[in-house]
């Protein structure tokens, strides 16, 4: 019953113009017939080298071994027992693979919300980024250390478990890829799968243990304002601009009331990138809503949508606010600034061995 009313929603949505407020949620497998191209394509297959090595030589090598062939993309393939077979070097046609992976589950899986997983994987990939401080080089996708309680229980964390859990089958299909990786790819699929920018993308973040958790408070509190959002931003080295580019991600997702304690989602299309976010701050009527939740707005106009106090911090805040203007005008220039700025959170902090030259453009899906 789910996929019907999924396809005939991406039916309707074809139909109605890009820029109406009032525009369908679609499905993930929508067919994108004026997509844009991609800078690079999938490369030329999967490589392996089968090269085995010997006992003597493993046991030589050790930890230290693996982390060696772990920084150059070069895997390790492991048997059931824990015996190495040989080493895997992933290609770009690998990677694709994937996200082509994450593609599928996403249309398969559609028993969340809105009939669709894709806007808590952004969270997660950006969660997991947005604990970077430039001072100290600490935090960031670099580790995937949410996998661990002190930073998976965060009160900002919260339900970002039913990502990593979705991502699961994904991580026993593919062993070789990090889960540091394959949360951010997992992000860039999910933006590209509802119809948001190309992210450019590439690998070379590596897992961590628990020591590396970052200390709670480093990730938004949406109960502050203007001044709170550029000292979190700010810690992680972004400027105004990029601040308020960011937060066009809430263009997707709704809040739940046992996790954020808010409630709603803030666009009338959750689960389709789009520069509504922006419009339907400039453009709607929002007021204080009353119910026994904590202080958050809703439009005036279906009383059905909400805006976080930061939210709404973007219009009363100047400098902020002519960002937020450019943005619900021109969806293009927003998608062209989204795209390089959530590429840049997601590599903050990342030991890269690779050049910006070598990211990759995945390919979406039904293209």
């Amino acid at each position: 019953m789910a996929s019907a009313a999924r396809t005939f929603t991406r039916a309707v949505s074809r139909t109605r113009p890009s820029s109406s407020s009032f525009r369908l949620a679609a499905g993930n497998s929508f067919t994108r017939s004026s997509r844009r191209g991609y800078a690079s394509e999938p490369g030329s297959g999967r490589s392996n080298l089968n090269i085995l090595l010997g006992a003597g030589a493993i046991a030589a090598a050790g930890a230290t071994g693996f982390y060696f062939y772990n920084k150059k993309d070069v895997h390790m393939i492991k048997g059931s027992s824990g015996e190495t077979q040989g080493i895997f070097k992933a290609t770009k046609d690998d990677y694709q693979k994937v996200y082509d992976e994450i593609a599928r589950l996403l249309v398969d899986k559609d028993d969340y919300d809105d009939g669709s997983y894709g806007p808590v994987l952004v969270r997660l990939a950006w969660h997991a980024s947005g604990t970077y401080d430039a001072a100290t080089k600490t935090g960031g996708s670099n580790g995937a250390t949410m996998r661990f309680a002190p930073e998976g229980d965060h009160g900002a964390n919260a339900g970002l478990k039913h990502a990593r859990d979705f991502l699961e089958p994904v991580k026993a299909k593919f062993p070789w890829i990090s889960y540091s990786d394959l949360w951010t790819l997992a992000g860039v699929c999910a933006i590209q799968e509802m119809q948001g920018p190309i992210i450019p993308w590439r690998p070379g973040r590596q897992d961590r243990d628990v020591a590396f958790c970052t200390p709670d408070g480093r990730l938004p509190d949406a109960s502050k304002d203007q001044n709170h959002i550029r000292a979190i931003f700010g810690r992680m080295g972004f400027d105004d601009r990029e601040m308020v580019a960011l937060s066009g991600a809430h263009s997707l997702g709704r809040c739940h009331t046992d996790r954020s304690g808010y409630d709603g989602p803030w666009a009338f299309s959750p689960t389709v990138m789009t520069n509504e976010y922006f419009r339907l701050l400039m453009d709607e009527k929002w007021g204080w809503k009353k119910w026994n939740g904590p202080a958050q707005y809703e439009d005036q106009s279906t009383k059905s949508l909400m805006m976080l106090p930061t939210d709404m911090a973007l219009i009363k805040d100047k400098e902020f606010k002519k960002h937020v203007e450019r943005y619900a005008k021109d969806s293009q220039v927003f998608f062209k600034e989204f795209s390089d700025v959530i590429v840049k959170l997601f590599e903050l902090g990342v030991p890269f061995e690779s050049t910006p030259e070598d990211r990759i453009s995945f390919k979406v899906s039904d293209d």
